[in-house]
């Protein structure tokens, strides 16, 4: 009997999971959502274009700490990150308030964010 509710549970799971990703697929093909996903990132990589020469030197300063292992550092990096695009800010903990997120994305290409993402933990 109590494989019979393990194997129900898990095809339970399993169309919820179907359900959301065909919902989220939906959702994302639309054009409206295309088009906003566009905007936003042209306006990031506006902040960037803005930001790079006067933040750039967090950048390499984060890098440089991830290659050391410099744990000190990193502990004092902002917590705010994208974590499913592969996001992670390398400004200081409070930033906020004066500038927005910058960082890499998951291709290593400069981005800059305002906000974070449900994702971040």
């Amino acid at each position: 009997m109590n494989g019979e509710v393990q194997r129900r549970e898990t095809l339970a799971r399993q169309r919820r999971q179907w359900e959301t990703e065909t919902a989220l697929n939906a959702v994302m093909s639309d054009p409206k959502v295309q088009r906003l996903r566009q905007e936003i990132e042209e306006l990031e990589a506006s902040m960037v274009r803005e930001l790079s020469p006067i933040l750039w030197r967090f950048q390499e300063r984060y890098d440089r700490a991830v290659q050391g292992a410099d744990a000190s550092l990193l502990s004092r990096s902002c917590p705010g990150k994208h974590g499913r695009w592969g996001r992670i800010c390398v400004l200081d903990i409070g930033h906020e308030a004066e500038y927005p997120h910058l960082g890499t994305n998951a291709e290593g290409q400069p981005v800059a964010w305002v906000g974070t993402a449900p994702d971040d933990d």
